[in-house]
């Protein structure tokens, strides 16, 4: 047997090491990452590595599954008690499958989706040209009001009415609002369409009862485990009873093999986690956490789109201050801060470029970063940019970046 370690490959070893020392001595405010607790990582990490097995619990294609389907079904069940949900399926490896497989599901090839613009917040999986569903399916985007920055509901009724869409997709991977299921839901009935809820970014606020549950609207509700929600890699659908077998048939064997048992494992502590009142509490402070960050940039001057947040994500356009996304991304790496460059509504700059950033607070306050915290990252966020190519202030900053990541360290 081999017995391996990882200080048998001191190469590797050292690689995660100085990604660890990373982690604690920056801070990641990249809207789509959380923090694993350790017993997320303990399941992934687990002897369930060691196994292999196709199909759904009571109908496996590999013997000496006995135990994986009660572990699925244990991950099943504490979904559908977290979101109401009449059927979930756990087996999805990543966000984007579940787009996926609900397309590949309830859709023929050539029907029409009406989802939002990727500019205006959207999603690669919503109709990126280079998306394997681009090729598939025809894809039509809404966008968001010049004016305020938020969807335009009518424009989307309007689009609908035209395009008579099958599906209608909401939810996005950088738009900072919440978003109106019930008008979605109205629109979509309107013209006989299915609504798809993706809530990758904003699921752990819904599983803490702060953001409206869009399983009341939405016959389909696609989520990644690890933005706002402190799971594992991994995908979740959950769905209306009627669709439960074209869902399941299209994540297997229509778009994967084999589930990942060591990862529904985490899946189902995580689950776990977001049931009880201490996930709750931390949602919250995520919030409380990008409202003050958004108040507080505002008040040194930076064009907040749509002027604030109700989630972690808050977008920052720099053409005020005279930079690009790119460069306010880079200069804001230089001293210990993690964002990313990102498009905003109408944004003249190329994606590569882009005028803006992108911001998201679920990581700063897992870590215990509160509202005076934010005020301080503000501050530090505005010297920096204000100062791109000051070496001295950057040294400065440097030092503050790490001194207040020192006392809030990653705890592991």
């Amino acid at each position: 047997m081999l017995r391996n370690t990882l200080a048998d490959d001191p190469e590797l070893k050292n690689i995660i090491e100085n990604e660890r020392t990373r982690q604690n001595s920056c801070l990641d405010l990249i809207a789509s990452q959380s923090l694993a607790p350790m017993s997320v990582m303990e399941a992934s990490g687990s002897i369930l590595t060691n196994r292999t097995i196709e199909g759904y619990p009571g109908k496996r294609y590999y013997a000496g599954g006995i135990f994986l389907d009660e572990m699925e079904n244990l991950a099943i069940e504490r979904a559908k008690k977290l979101f109401h949900a009449e059927h979930v399926n756990v087996q999805a490896h990543c966000g984007a499958n579940t787009n996926l497989a609900v397309y590949l599901g309830v859709l023929e090839k050539g029907d029409t989706i009406l989802a939002m613009d990727l500019s205006s917040g959207g999603h690669l999986s919503h109709g990126h040209p280079l998306n394997v569903a681009t090729s598939l399916y025809e894809f039509i985007h809404y966008g968001v009001s010049k004016e305020t920055g938020t969807i335009d509901y009518e424009n989307v009724r309007e689009l609908a009415l035209k395009h008579r869409p099958k599906l209608i997709v909401g939810g996005a991977s950088s738009y900072p609002r919440e978003v109106d299921w019930s008008r979605l839901r109205e629109i979509a009935d309107e013209v006989s369409a299915m609504l798809l809820a993706d809530v990758a970014h904003t699921v752990g606020f819904i599983a803490a009862g702060i953001h409206k549950n869009p399983v009341d609207h939405a016959d389909f509700v696609n989520f990644s485990m690890y933005k706002t929600l402190p799971g594992p890699r991994g995908g979740c659908i959950l769905c209306r009873g009627k669709y439960a077998k074209q869902v399941d048939r299209a994540v297997f064997p229509g778009i994967q093999g084999s589930m990942m048992p060591n990862i529904m494992a985490a899946k189902a502590n995580c689950f776990g986690i977001a049931l009880k009142k201490e996930f709750q509490d931390i949602a919250g402070q995520v919030i409380s956490d990008s409202k003050m960050l958004a108040s507080s940039l505002k008040e040194h001057g930076f064009d907040v789109v749509t002027g604030g947040t109700d989630s972690h994500i808050l977008v920052l356009d720099l053409r005020s201050f005279g930079i690009t996304g790119k460069a306010g991304e880079k200069a804001l790496e230089s001293i210990g801060l993690i964002v990313n460059r990102n498009v905003v509504p109408f944004d003249p700059e190329k994606p590569w470029i882009t005028s803006g950033i992108r911001i998201g607070t679920t990581v700063a306050a897992m870590r215990g970063m509160k509202e005076e915290e934010m005020k301080q990252i503000a501050r530090i966020i505005t010297e920096c940019l204000s100062n791109i190519d000051d070496q001295a202030v950057g040294s400065r900053l440097s030092e503050e970046v790490l001194q207040l990541c020192a006392s809030y360290p990653v705890s592991y």
